[in-house]
């Protein structure tokens, strides 16, 4: 990823060699820490002989031999898909995806899970859009109802959102854990100090050019699931299920120029499909510290809020870039039919309830409602 989404913001990590002690250690203490849902979503490979490690990005770099006292603010942002597709592989009756986020529509079959409770009013549209006032709603938003998607932290430690919806609106505990944090960074009125951090945020996530690289990185599935798993199926020498379960042609139907294509073609498709998966759920992290007056050959960047008139260094990676398996493609596939699907039966629902008047946030109130 790092040519593609610059060396300046991904970390490539060293590798080093390790026991197999060390790994069950290292899967032990990280079960401790992980909630109920993600326990069995990834497991340690004992049978590993290396690893990669990776810098803490939440934090800044420490100078040897110099003692820092700074505070560092730290927000880490899942961004989701910031487009909708055109490919003209996606079926007709999942053509709501050329019209709502896949981010959008994930969400009410998450409801549906029980996995939230709380239907997220971010749009990646609106963060993705190169307006301030769009990066500063979606951030608004994110910070309203953050599940796993808005995180923030104070020298590394965790002081508001949580892991895998956990923390699905701001409540009093975690918004008082959150002021106090921010207070030690930003000089404001109280009151004040959440408003301009969400305008520093803001600002940096303008300023730092980092969905621009993000946005094309995502942009490489330009024929969607619906139209790369055929490729998958071609490369991995296996019969098209897609196409037998939809009565096709292979060689004569829909998806026959796909499968005509070269191996190498097909191979580039996938891997490009791959690619933009990691894209599309990556996490940016975003570190702050105020910048001292004597620091004016700091190597970081800066953005200055005007407002208060406080200038923060910054510091942006990407962060959680394991790229996604081949052998997934098929999990991918259903996903994306079961997510289209549970959404236009909430469209379908909503209609008889309003009989006929659907609009979206009425569709997400009414689903809400329901499934309760």
């Amino acid at each position: 990823m790092c040519p593609l989404l610059g060396s300046e913001h991904v970390d490539a990590g060293i590798r080093i060699l390790v026991s197999r002690e060390f790994l069950k250690a290292v899967e032990n203490k990280v079960l401790l820490q992980r909630p109920t849902l993600r326990v069995d979503a990834a497991k340690v490979n004992p049978l590993c002989d290396s690893v990669l490690v990776i810098a803490d990005h939440s934090i800044f770099p420490s100078v040897r031999g110099i003692l820092k006292e700074d505070f560092c603010l730290s927000v880490e942002i899942k961004p989701k898909g910031g487009f909708l597709p055109t490919s003209d592989f996606i079926d007709e009756e999942n053509a709501v995806k050329k019209r709502i986020t896949r981010f959008k529509m994930h969400q009410a079959l998450k409801l549906h899970d029980g996995v939230i409770s709380q239907i997220s009013k971010y749009d990646p549209l609106d963060l993705f859009s190169g307006s301030k006032d769009g990066v500063q709603n979606a951030i608004k938003c994110l910070f309203l109802t953050p599940q796993n998607n808005f995180r923030v932290f104070l020298n590394g430690s965790l002081i508001f959102g949580g892991m895998d919806g956990a923390a699905e609106c701001v409540s009093y505990t975690v918004d008082q854990a959150f002021q106090d944090g921010i207070k030690r960074v930003i000089v404001a009125k109280d009151g004040m100090h959440s408003k301009y951090f969400l305008e520093l945020v803001t600002e940096t996530v303008m300023k730092s050019g980092l969905l621009n690289q993000l946005l094309e990185v995502q942009k490489l599935d330009s024929i969607d699931i619906e139209g790369a798993i055929h490729a998958y199926y071609d490369f991995v020498s296996l019969p098209c299920m897609v196409c037998r379960k939809k009565g096709e042609n292979k060689l004569s139907g829909r998806y026959s120029s796909i499968h005509s294509m070269s191996k190498d073609a097909k191979l580039k498709l996938v891997r490009n499909y791959l690619i933009s998966a990691t894209g599309k759920d990556l996490s940016m992290m975003i570190s702050f510290r105020p910048r001292k007056s004597k620091d004016v050959e700091s190597p970081h960047r800066s953005v200055l809020l005007k407002e208060i008139n406080q200038t923060f260094d910054y510091k942006a990676s990407f962060i959680d870039l394991d790229m996604k398996p081949l052998k997934k493609m098929e999990y991918y596939y259903e996903l994306d039919q079961q997510i289209v699907s549970c959404y236009v039966q909430m469209v379908k629902d909503d209609e008889a309830i309003q009989n006929g008047a659907v609009g979206i946030d009425g569709s997400l109130n009414s689903y809400i409602a329901k499934w309760k």
